[in-house]
């Protein structure tokens, strides 16, 4: 069974920083092509955030270019997304999602974590 489990999210003045991390479980039992964050704000459709392909390419929304890295601990199965000069419009759910290589979409998710940033 395939579980996601995000941590990190919290409340945060804005120019803060948070790193929020995905723990994985028995995705070694598929083969994942593609790790990424996805974000929810109140009253707005669920948007790709970051994304990191087994290949190692790196796929950022232009909101968060230059602000948030994305990164992978295989050996932990954790995936991270460092987020830095943090804006009040980042403020949403963050969830961390899965692509089995035989799925064009993402195919598991973690259940969020809610990140707030006040002015």
């Amino acid at each position: 069974q395939v579980r996601l489990v995000e941590s990190g999210g919290g409340s945060v003045q804005a120019g803060g920083s948070l790193k929020l991390s995905c723990a994985g479980s028995g995705l070694y039992s598929f083969r994942v092509c593609e790790m990424g964050w996805y974000r929810q704000a109140p009253g707005k459709e669920r948007e790709l955030v970051s994304s990191k392909h087994r290949d190692g390419t790196t796929n950022y929304a232009d909101s968060v270019k230059g602000r948030f890295t994305i990164s992978q601990d295989n050996a932990k199965n954790t995936l991270y997304l460092q987020m830095n000069s943090l804006k009040t419009e980042d403020t949403a759910v963050y969830y961390c999602a899965a692509r089995r290589c035989d799925s064009s979409a993402f195919n598991y998710w973690g259940q969020g974590t809610q990140v707030t940033v006040s002015s």
